[in-house]
């Protein structure tokens, strides 16, 4: 692509483009290979028999989690190796669904690990006295089945800083895909909900135009959509990874446990982790989210609404966390795929 003026090229390029998919992909996975399309179509026809699978990060292998040994013959057609468990994906529906219900409270998350057959239920340092009470009276009453922990610091929106992106709210964002409309007339770039703003501009002083708001949700779901109203800037289809170099995204795909990721914000650049939940349920301050990804990448204030990656497969748009690059910590992500076929919106 040709180049433009600096200031406006790190405003768009920050966050890129990500893949031509017009209808959702599986939501447990992003199949990259025949074996891994296998996979996910036998968990998909177990149902209730599986609590799900992901990827071994010692061994490499693709486990899928089985209730009944009939099963293991068809997990190893697939491909993968089968694990007996004595929890199914409805035993666990049903223990986050009360916890849904009954514990909402902010500083909480929780979801399914399907390496442990559990739910593991995650409460901040906010979680004191009355309301970790009623948090650990809603977990006992499901024994081994729900595992709990206390996290460091405060889960947060990561809201504050940003690279590329000011609102005429003064929120400051890293912008993470530039995405279009299936007939390539209109652009759009996606960011997270929670970067409030009716008008966008690729500067401070809000002289440059880009956008207005098309669509944006929170809570429930973490995003924003973000139409461009300026025809003279460049939206490239990349993402720039804070190094002087850039990535250009060919597919978007849903993540799946044990996947290798990497993600890029404004405050700490390109970081790298690995998934470790997915259908994340977390209670921030401002209200509940569901559907997020969870993974071991730092982050931290400021690098709000930017991508999420594995390879060049766009897989989402960073929405919050806990804790920091320099101790560690944990961030969550809003799915792209489900913004993408919602808004009939696709990668280029």
């Amino acid at each position: 692509m040709s180049p433009v003026p600096w200031r406006l090229s790190a405003v768009v390029a920050v966050g890129a483009v990500v893949a031509a998919v017009l209808t959702p992909t599986p939501t447990t996975a992003a199949p990259v290979s025949a074996s891994d399309r296998a996979v996910t179509a036998l968990v998909e026809s177990l149902g209730d028999r599986s609590a799900g699978f992901y990827r071994d990060t010692g061994s490499g292998r693709t486990v899928v989690t089985v209730t009944d040994r009939s099963d293991f013959a068809a997990v190893g057609h697939a491909g993968a190796t089968p694990r007996l468990v004595k929890r199914s994906g409805a035993d666990l529906a049903h223990i986050t669904a009360t916890l849904n219900r009954e514990a909402r409270i902010p500083g909480t998350a929780w979801a399914v690990d399907v390496s442990t057959n559990r739910v593991v239920m995650s409460y901040d340092d906010t979680v004191t006295g009355s309301r970790l009470a009623r948090l650990r009276s809603v977990a006992v009453r499901f024994g081994d089945a729900v595992h709990t922990e206390r996290i460091t610091g405060t889960l947060r929106l990561n809201v504050s800083g940003g690279q590329a992106v000011y609102s005429d709210t003064n929120a400051v964002c890293t912008p993470a895909f530039n995405v279009r409309d299936s007939a390539a007339t209109t652009y759009y770039f996606l960011t997270a909900g929670h970067c409030t703003g009716t008008y966008w501009y690729a500067d401070p002083d809000k002289t440059t135009s880009l956008g207005v708001t098309h669509a944006a949700s929170l809570p429930v779901d973490d995003f924003r959509v973000v139409r461009y109203t300026n025809t003279t800037i460049a939206k490239p289809g990349n993402v720039y990874l804070h190094n002087g170099r850039y990535r250009d995204m060919t597919a978007a795909g849903d993540a799946y446990v044990g996947q290798s990721v990497q993600r890029v914000g404004r405050t700490t650049g390109l970081r790298s982790g690995s998934v470790t939940a997915l259908n994340v349920t977390v209670t921030y301050p401002q209200g509940t989210v569901y559907g997020l990804v969870r993974t071991t990448a730092c982050g931290e204030p400021g690098d709000s609404g930017g991508p999420f990656f594995s390879g060049t497969i766009a897989l989402g748009i960073t929405s919050g966390g806990n804790g920091n690059c320099a101790t560690g910590g944990t961030t969550y992500y809003q799915p792209i795929t489900e913004v993408l076929s919602r808004y009939g919106l696709v990668i280029y």
